[in-house]
């Protein structure tokens, strides 16, 4: 009888997982082209530094925070239920060492696809930037400010600890890793093979976030951690772009996020 009963909440639970992960992404998107809609009715061309800065506002910003926001009040969880505090040197430690760690596993990664030769899909932004590497400055600053506390609040924050409250911490943070890298197949370009190849990457530093979170118990954590990584990868490509003069196709493109 208790396994009878025990199904249905594990379903429902990675259910709600994905629709709080799918739900933000989708929020973000109605509103981003509602943005662009109206600009287009105006007379107003948005230019791609334009269309970024817009994106990172309502979908990083408003979509995802929001969505976490209203999930926690629906439930009436305070933000102790997703553990924001001060950093303690414990938590900086942490910081600096999923910093590394996620630095690592991703460029282990994209060496093992290099290898064996696996073709990897693209990064919009990163492709844009080709264009106008000045856009990756802008980036570095918003890894901080938006990509990491946004998507870190509700993709650690809300569908991990939703995850895990049925699964265990173990489950938590791997299929919450999985719904976090399975998101970005809209941010890729290039045909599915590549994307998932690249998805497959962005999983690796996605399982240090959320266990440094699951570790530390702070949202602040894997958001610095998180922060520190796309903006060290956004500096990178920027000076490939500026001194190496190389193509998109030289940067990590895929492991932007």
């Amino acid at each position: 009888m208790a396994t009878t009963t025990r199904l249905p909440d594990l379903a429902r639970s990675f259910l709600a997982a994905i629709a709080l992960g799918g739900g933000g992404l989708v929020v973000g998107t109605i509103l981003v082209v509602i943005t662009q809609f109206a600009a287009l009715s105006a007379g107003v061309e948005l230019t791609p530094l334009a269309l970024i800065v817009i994106s990172l506002v309502l979908l990083q910003g408003i979509a995802f925070g929001g969505v976490a926001l209203v999930y926690s009040r629906y439930r009436g969880l305070g933000t102790s239920y997703f553990g924001v505090a001060v950093p303690s040197l414990r938590d900086v430690v942490a910081v600096v060492l999923g910093y590394v760690t996620a630095l690592a596993a991703a460029f282990v990664g994209a060496f093992l696809v290099s290898t064996f030769g696996v073709q990897a899909g693209s990064n919009q932004v990163t492709e844009i930037a080709a264009q106008d590497p000045e856009v990756l400055l802008l980036l570095v600053p918003a890894s901080f400010l938006l990509i990491g506390p946004g998507e870190e609040l509700l993709f650690r924050g809300v569908v991990q600890n939703r995850i895990r409250e049925s699964f265990g911490p173990v489950a938590g943070i791997a299929l919450a890793s999985a719904i976090f890298a399975a998101i970005h197949y809209v941010a890729l370009t290039g045909g599915a093979g590549g994307r998932l190849v690249t998805i497959g990457i962005l999983f690796l530093p996605s399982v240090v976030f959320g266990s440094a979170y699951e570790l530390t118990d702070n949202i602040a954590v894997p958001a610095l951690i998180h922060g520190a990584y796309n903006a060290t990868l956004f500096s990178l490509a920027y000076l490939v772009f500026r001194f190496a003069e190389m193509n998109p196709g030289g940067v990590p493109t895929g492991l932007l996020f």
